[in-house]
């Protein structure tokens, strides 16, 4: 099922600013046991996002939450798209009166046959790196060419994501998820106030992990620093946490506090 400003249609104007500057946000949710799961994180992100890209959300806010309040039934993967709108040439909005366009996409969920939430993933060293820019790191705006370059650095089924890093040399996140990892006890985690994604299971994990009493650092670190790591792990909506267990040379378990926050995941789900 496709939506455009809450009608069926699969029809883009070629004047949208999305497809023709990337002047967009989008959030990618889940729907579980007939409900989307963090709903409020993803609207709240979203808000963000168009605050930043100067997007007036609130034009069509009531009309893109009673559109996702609809959604229910069987597990699915839900895309939204919110773009500056369509009119005019030229990088600045002409009309200040130009109403955002919304965009929402139903599928199924993607399979993965290899279960690599339970068996884990090997990671692919990527060599794209990601441009500094804190005007846009964190939201989910829609120039996602280099996660598209980075992505397409391997074709070897082995490697099921890539590890990406910004081009001071610091780890990001995947191509398409947020990177954990755990060493003397400590969950670790990139910063991500230059570039990256803040994504919404990286927050939930974060969250949970506090209140179990786990210390969680965030900060800045080199691919290096995973030589030392117990257990890795990367996460994103759609996936919830895969363990990985290799990258290069290095090898690690599918550790005690992956599993365990895979199950509080679940539990999350279920209970809503």
């Amino acid at each position: 099922m496709t939506l455009i400003n809450g009608e069926p249609d699969t029809r883009i104007d070629l004047g949208d600013r999305g497809l023709a500057y990337g002047h967009g946000v989008f959030e990618t949710l889940l729907v579980a046991h007939g409900r989307l799961q963090l709903l409020d994180w993803h609207l709240e992100r979203l808000r963000l996002g168009c605050d930043r890209l100067n997007i007036p959300l609130h034009r069509i806010e009531s009309d893109v939450v009673q559109a996702l309040g609809r959604l229910s039934g069987d597990d699915a993967a839900v895309k939204l798209i919110v773009t500056r709108g369509s009119g005019g040439r030229g990088y600045a909005v002409q009309d200040p009166d130009l109403k955002p366009n919304w965009i929402l996409q139903v599928s199924d969920l993607p399979v993965w046959p290899e279960e690599p939430a339970t068996s884990g993933i090997t990671l692919y060293p990527c060599q794209t790196k990601l441009a500094i820019q804190p005007l846009l790191a964190g939201i989910k705006h829609l120039n996602r060419l280099e996660q598209v370059l980075a992505r397409g650095e391997w074709t070897d089924s082995r490697f099921r994501e890539g590890l990406v890093c910004d081009q001071a040399g610091f780890v990001v996140e995947g191509t398409m998820s947020n990177l954990f990892w755990v060493e003397s006890g400590t969950l670790h985690t990139p910063a991500l106030e230059g570039a990256g994604v803040t994504g919404i299971l990286r927050r939930w994990v974060i969250e949970i992990a506090s209140s179990q009493g786990v210390s969680v650092e965030i900060g800045h670190f080199r691919p290096g620093c995973l030589a030392h790591a117990e257990e890795v792990f990367v996460c994103n909506s759609l996936i919830g946490l895969w363990p990985v267990v290799a990258l290069e040379d290095w090898r690690w378990p599918v550790g005690e506090m992956t599993r365990f926050l895979q199950q509080q995941l679940d539990k999350e789900y279920r209970a809503c």
